[in-house]
């Protein structure tokens, strides 16, 4: 390890030294997991090429240093770090004393070809642990070779007094569990590649060889494999991120690949010799990076028969339980016990092929076994603490086995969690849904499914001749919208039964910031800050304190202009009267009741003064108008910028250059339309003018709701928008939206000047542009899609990017004009053009779609929100070709949806349930708007009628024998239109009599017919 490729942080190996020596310091008691030892002795020998790669050892040293330093030892003491190592490790460890900022001591012992000078470093570090008591914590497990352990070994057992060696293992893996930043990092890229590898190689590999047929053994499988990461040609196939080879990706273990009837789930399985077999298939994998472990498993079932299916999604819903049970305070113990209580419950006779643990912490160490998720572990999870979380079921017996292999199986599911204050959060990314593992190889026709009785009438149904609808195609949208209606039903129930529980027994909602408060206001401190013109005893308007000083039996008295209502002047005669009408109690006409501190008090409701000087008092009235006016708009701004929230400062990355997205423009602009830099920095985003520096945007990473990534595929701009949680102030101008835009379009490219287009002018050229207008654009969202990529991993995946759906995208007007609206993965945008919309899903309480009847081509869309103070959003003439579309998609969210003919009046409605919110959801809750629905439905179902065949025979031949009478006629007439000679207008006089004759016979017999019928059928 030549030193001039070695550089050690020393920033990480300061704060990381002290941090693990106070850990010492506070758990060091008799029963604590350090055990009350005076120093702790970290000792690596020589590393063979068979030793176990995963030794406390090495793993502190990596955590230390990065690095693996071997004939090296370390001896901690509660003040100081002493390492012992050769010389040209000791001026790579000399650079650590160089660091600016607060030192952990260290001091370096180098050796060197003189035996006596080696002793003696070894006997001064027995002199120190001797000194400190006679206890040392090491690792009891590590085994260490060679000349280096052997000499320490000597010189430990020369000591002067017996020292005891006590594990101090559990410690250390206390300090090893709860993650840092940097560990963090490296794991989720750890976590990536091991998905990358799952999803990109093991799972295009294995369905490729059960289609084909082809013959593998497990091992061989294995093998091949495990050349994935040797071979850095195919980083590129796997989608590994560019810059991967620096962190020496490398396999935690060989990849475990079972099939065929013999499974073993634990963590030591190797893959035997025995043949791929078409069945269960269970694959487990885990990548390291920089050092870091992560894992991840997954079965995959071929063919499965129903009992397979149910078992596997048993199994997921027990991984669901175990994720909900995993968070920061519980007892690992606890984890556990919950998922076997689940077993018990639902499918006892699973219990027993239960896994014996669900896991263990990992890191440096693939498995730490101080972290082991099981039944009898005391240990309380912690945030930023990475498990690998394994739920499995072994040897499952299969009755319906299509071949004698397949008469036993197991289901496992593996993956890499990190703790959090709530849900854990899953780092490894491959679908676990049982579509998504199951393949079908077979036909229909060769399943072995038990045949089902069928009911006598579904034997007629099947006789009959007359069938339901004409095309197959009609019969599968028949279904479809009938298990659409029934899980719309199930939502319904489940909301209204949401509904009661959460307001049964509450009274009228009250929104918080619309409780009436008594604003107080004071004009002036003391009387000597009255202005010097009261003396006089006129009126005067004081624009500075925003109060009127009105004369009052000799006394100056103020009034602040927010307690004024109105003011009014008027002139009688020779007079002229100013009234002054005041904010009181108790006023009619308004709605809500002014609130004061006194109620009882007396208040003054109005003041009138006459003046004879006109001027005077048209001066003081146009300066009463425009205080009140200032005072007005200064009250608006004021409520408008009351959800203003101050952000905490943007930490900008220092010593390396950030992440940039250069000449994008910003909505709201800055400076005009100027393109300006979009940077990440460690806790938000920052753009940044190009005309002043100081002239920028900054978005925190928390005060970010929805973040967008819109490709300019179809559109004229790519852009990021960014959807606030609390808005900024952008100039002026106070905002919740704000995006970064790129036009796409080709105007700004200037083709004039170029020579080709001299000689060439056609489909050549032409074919050329789009070509390379199409690669333009694909550049471009190659270009956003990386800089969000990189967002995201900087936030630490606090933000994540949502995409719009274009091929589900259907036209309306949220606003003014018509727009194409995009569901995403949580929300319905247009981000295209100001202004914007915006409606998370997971607000919506139900939505309602009006005008839906037939013969209209558009209908509306209203959104309501679980807040029911938000007013309700409108999306209007929604073409009636996408009500099916929007059907399914609103259905696949879960979002409960009714129907009506009409359009309804929201804001009495949303009053109404603000009131009282128990009694509407006593009363049925928002099924009255499925009984508007139905009866719109029942009262049209009532106007058909079904005719007998005889009278519909009669009537027709009627019918049609009076319609030839009248068309023979009509016929003989316009021949003899055709002979003469008349004008436009008698032709057309003639023209309407002849259409009279020959519709209005016919409908009178046919009127005639039917009521003739229906006289013979009363009298029947």
């Amino acid at each position: 390890m030549p030193s001039a490729e070695v550089t050690i942080d020393a920033r990480l190996f300061h704060r990381r030294a002290r941090g693990l020596v106070n850990h010492w310091k506070k758990s060091n008691g008799p029963a604590d997991s350090f055990q009350n030892v005076g120093s702790l002795l970290v000792l690596l020998g020589n590393l063979g090429e068979d030793d176990n790669i995963y030794q406390k050892t090495t793993a502190l040293q990596t955590w230390l240093f990065g690095y693996e330093l071997t004939q090296t030892m370390m001896l901690f003491t509660p003040d100081t770090l002493h390492v012992v190592t050769g010389a040209n490790k000791a001026k790579i460890l000399e650079s650590l004393k160089q660091w600016e900022g607060f030192l952990f001591p260290i001091e370096i012992h180098a050796r060197n070809k003189d035996e006596a000078h080696n002793e003696e470093i070894f006997q001064k570090m027995v002199d120190i642990i001797a000194k400190l008591g006679d206890r040392v914590g090491v690792f009891a497990k590590d085994v260490q070779k060679g000349a280096f352990a052997a000499a320490w070994k000597a010189s430990l057992e020369k000591a002067s007094k017996p020292i005891e060696q006590i594990d101090m293992s559990p410690g250390v893996a206390e300090v090893f569990a709860i993650k840092d930043d940097e560990e963090l990092r490296s794991t989720k890229m750890a976590t990536k590649l091991s998905s990358l590898v799952m999803k990109n190689y093991f799972i295009e590999e294995m369905s490729q060889i059960i289609d084909e047929e082809r013959k593998i053994t497990h091992e061989k499988f294995a093998d091949k494999m495990e050349n994935v990461l040797s071979d850095e040609k195919m980083y590129k196939q796997l989608k590994f991120p560019a810059d991967v080879a620096s962190g020496n990706p490398e396999w935690c273990y060989t990849p475990i690949i079972q099939s065929g009837g013999d499974y073993d789930l634990k963590t030591s399985a190797v893959s035997n010799e025995k043949e791929l077999h078409a069945g269960t298939i269970i694959c487990s994998l885990g990548v390291r990076y920089k050092s870091y472990c992560s894992n991840i498993g997954r079965t995959f079932l071929i063919d499965p028969n129903k009992t397979q299916q149910k078992n596997y999604t048993f199994l997921l819903d027990v991984q669901r339980k175990v994720l909900e049970s995993m968070k920061e305070g519980v007892l690992i113990k606890d984890v556990y016990n919950r998922a076997i209580d689940f077993i018990r419950n639902k499918r006892p006779e699973l219990e027993k092929k239960f896994v014996k643990n669900l896991g263990f912490g990992t890191g440096l160490e693939f498995r730490e076994s101080n972290y082991l998720l099981n039944g009898k572990n005391m240990k309380e999870l912690q945030r930023d603490m990475i498990f690998s979380l394994s739920v499995g079921f072994q040897d499952i017996d299969n009755n319906n086995a299509s071949d004698e292999r397949s008469k036993r199986y197991s289901l496992l599911v593996i993956d890499t969690i990190k703790v959090t204050t709530e849900a854990p959060q899953i780092l490894t990314v491959c679908d676990t849904g049982l579509d998504d593992v199951s393949y079908f190889f077979k036909d229909a026709a060769d399943e072995d499914d038990e045949p089902t009785k069928e009911s006598p009438a579904t034997q007629r149904a099947a006789k009959s001749a007359v069938l339901n609808t004409k095309f197959r195609s009609e019969q599968d949208e028949a279904s479809k919208d009938q298990a659409r209606k029934e899980h719309q039903k199930m939502l319904a129930e489940q909301k209204h039964a949401d509904g009661l529980a959460r307001y049964g027994g509450s009274g009228s909602l009250k929104k918080d910031d619309q409780k009436s408060v008594f604003r107080k206001f004071e004009s002036y401190k003391r009387e000597s800050a009255l202005p010097k013109e009261v003396s006089n005893l006129r009126i005067v308007v004081d624009q500075r304190n925003e109060t009127l000083v009105l004369p009052i039996y000799g006394l100056a008295v103020p009034f602040h202009i927010s307690t004024l209502q109105k003011v009014t002047k008027t002139d009688e005669g020779e007079f002229f009267y100013l009234r002054l009408n005041f904010i009181t109690p108790g006023q009619p006409g308004k709605k809500d009741d002014t609130p004061f501190d006194d109620p009882n008090a007396n208040f003054v409701r109005a003041l009138s003064f006459r003046s004879a000087d006109g001027l005077r008092m048209s001066e003081i009235y146009n300066q009463i108008l425009e205080l009140k006016k200032n005072a007005v708009k200064k009250e608006s701004e004021r409520k408008e910028m009351a959800d203003i929230v101050e952000q905490d400062k943007l930490i900008e990355v220092k010593g390396k250059r950030p992440p940039r997205l250069p000449d994008v423009f910003a909505r709201p602009g800055l400076d005009g339309k100027r393109a300006g830099e979009l940077e990440i920095h460690s806790n938000g985003l920052r753009y940044v003018s190009p005309l002043r520096e100081d002239n920028r945007i900054d978005i925190l990473f928390n005060n970010i709701k929805h973040l967008f990534f819109q490709p300019c595929d179809g559109e004229l701009v790519v852009l990021i928008h960014c959807q606030l949680k609390n808005p900024i102030m952008i100039g002026k101008k106070k905002t919740e939206h704000v995006q970064f835009y790129r036009e796409a379009s080709d105007a700004q490219f200037d083709e004039t000047g170029n020579r080709r287009r001299k000689y060439v002018y056609g489909d050549e050229d032409e074919l050329a542009s789009e070509q390379e207008e199409r690669r333009r654009r694909a550049a471009l969202n190659k270009e956003f899609k990386q800089f969000c990529e990189k967002l995201t991993e900087s936030s630490e995946s606090k933000v994540e990017v949502d995409v719009p759906f274009r091929d589900l995208a259907f036209n309306g007007v949220p606003f003014r004009t018509n727009v194409l609206l995009k569901p995403t993965q949580d929300c319905l945008v247009h981000l295209s053009e100001a202004p914007f919309l915006v409606v998370t899903l997971a607000d919506v309480e139900v939505v309602h779609l009006e005008r839906v009847q037939f013969g209209l081509k558009n209908f509306d869309m209203v959104f309501t929100f679980k807040d029911y103070f938000q007013t309700p959003i409108h999306i209007n003439t929604i073409p009636m070709s996408q009500l099916d579309n929007v059907k399914d998609w609103l259905d696949s969210m879960d979002i409960v949806f009714y129907e009506g003919p009409v359009n309804l009046n929201w804001g009495p409605i949303m009053k109404t349930i603000q009131e009282d919110p128990a009694d509407f959801y006593k009363e049925g809750g928002w099924s009255f708007l499925a009984v508007e629905s139905d009866a719109e439905e029942s009262s049209e179902s009532g106007s058909e009628f079904e005719a007998s065949e005889g009278d519909f025979e009669s009537s027709s031949s009627e019918s049609s024998y009076a319609s030839d009478a009248s068309n023979d006629e009509g016929s003989d007439e316009e021949d003899e239109d055709e002979d003469s000679g008349e004008d436009w207008d008698a032709l057309e006089e003639k023209a309407k009599r002849a259409d009279d004759k020959k519709y209005g016979s016919s409908k009178r017999e046919a009127d005639s017919d039917s009521d003739n019928d229906r006289k013979k059928k009363r009298k029947r």
